[in-house]
């Protein structure tokens, strides 16, 4: 992705989406980030009730929000008033950056006789093409027809199978790749504004942490603002979906066929059945436990089992099933 180098005059990304709003001073914005990270010389959004807490602490520069939020803005944050926060939004940032709604083909890679020569102990089968961007650790074996690319860092100690496509990713140590997996690949975002369906860019990356293990034929989506995050040790099975900007905690077990809507935070040692399905922006507590062919559609609290559709207690599902 591009990044613009030079910081930008809040003036004229007003002008960009025809902000009437006057400016009395100069704000330069260098970034975008999510209302949770951003700080002095970020611009960021605000477009729901819930991140209203985080909007009345954020350091950020400037903030897009609906008219109704006005009052929450800190005095050292510029209040962006649009609209359509959402559209303005996807202007600004693919304003910053180029190249984040479509993947680009770079032939800028590398001589792979030198990264053998350079590296300590790396491996690699046949038809391995790499950006000259990517950072390896030691001790990697990767296998036939992989293609990593755009500003991954590969850990020490790591196993990528066969027809595997790594992209705008931070692979831990000790991770396992299974074949036929995509990882940092742009989610699946867009508004429809006007009969124009405008694509939300995605410019985070995907974070695996240390022991984590990639089942074959694994989609993992990169994060739209911030990061799509999967925590230490845990295991995804094969054919699993991980929507943009998921953090799933650590020990966690997750079998075939689950898919993971956006944005929704799972917690640690959290189990979750075959073919089950958790909408998006949810909250899964610590030590939960999701049947196979579940449909979540509402937070789990801790320590909790769930099944069914919608997923409820496992008791109340035995009953409900009992009486039928």
């Amino acid at each position: 992705m591009t990044l613009k180098k030079n910081k930008v005059k809040l003036s004229s990304i007003l002008k960009l989406i025809e902000s009437k709003k006057k400016i009395k001073k100069n704000i330069f914005i260098s970034n975008i980030k999510n209302i949770f990270l951003a700080t002095i010389g970020d611009l960021t959004i605000c477009n729901h009730d819930k991140y209203l807490k985080f909007l009345k602490k954020t350091k950020s520069s400037a903030v897009v929000i609906p008219n109704k939020y006005l009052n929450q803005v800190p005095k050292n944050c510029f209040p962006i008033i649009s609209q359509n926060p959402d559209i303005d939004f996807i202007k600004i940032s693919n304003f910053f950056y180029k190249d984040c709604v479509f993947d680009k083909i770079s032939n800028d890679n590398l001589n792979l006789n030198i990264l053998k020569k350079k590296s300590i102990n790396i491996n690699f089968g046949n038809n391995f093409i790499c950006e000259k961007n990517v950072k390896f650790g030691k001790n990697i074996f990767i296998g036939h027809n992989v293609i990593i690319k755009e500003n991954c860092i590969i850990g020490n100690n790591v196993i990528i199978g066969c027809n595997v496509i790594i992209s705008h990713s931070i692979i831990g140590n000790n991770v396992n790749i299974g074949d036929g997996s995509i990882l940092g690949k742009k989610g699946f975002g867009f508004k429809i504004y006007k009969n124009t369906i405008h694509r939300v860019p995605h410019i985070g990356k995907v974070v695996l942490k240390d022991y984590v293990e990639i089942g074959s034929n694994c989609n993992i989506d990169r994060g739209s603002i911030s990061n799509t995050i999967i925590g230490k040790s845990t295991f995804l099975d094969n054919q699993v979906h991980i929507a943009h900007n998921v953090e799933i905690g650590e020990y966690c077990i997750i079998a075939a066929q689950v898919g993971i809507a956006g944005s929704t935070r799972i917690g640690n040692n959290v189990i979750i059945g075959g073919q089950a399905g958790i909408s998006g922006h949810l909250k899964i507590g610590n030590n939960v436990k999701i049947g196979g062919k579940s449909g979540v559609i509402k937070n789990i609290d801790d320590n909790k089992t769930v099944m069914g559709y919608p997923a409820m207690e496992f008791r109340d599902f035995i009953k409900k099933n009992m009486m039928k």
